[in-house]
């Protein structure tokens, strides 16, 4: 089942996956590459490497680098809402920051 992807957007116009996609690909490229490449195959229904965390957030895997995570949540069954990205040692703030946007969403 195919479904689109939409951003999280603060009310104050930020998106939170976008900068961090920003930061990653100044910092790393082929990372940011390969978080592309995973979202391309979530969009397919390949979600691949992830599990629900809690709240109504899951998380997608890349196994690359120091672990990067995308925290992302299914709307109405056919979208994947991205809500946050970090990596395994952010993983508990970033998962905060998740659940915390996904309730103002």
């Amino acid at each position: 089942m195919p479904y689109s992807a939409k951003r999280y957007q603060t009310e104050n116009g930020e998106v939170p996956y976008t900068d961090w996609m920003k930061k990653l690909r100044r910092k790393d490229q082929t990372a940011a590459l390969k978080v592309d490449s995973r979202i391309a195959r979530a969009m397919s229904g390949n979600f691949g490497d992830h599990k629900f965390e809690r709240d109504g957030v899951w998380e997608l895997r890349v196994d690359y680098g120091p672990g990067y995570r995308v925290y992302y949540s299914i709307e109405d069954g056919e979208i994947i809402l991205l809500l946050i990205g970090g990596n395994k040692k952010t993983q508990t703030v970033d998962l905060d920051k998740a659940v915390s946007y996904l309730q103002d969403f």
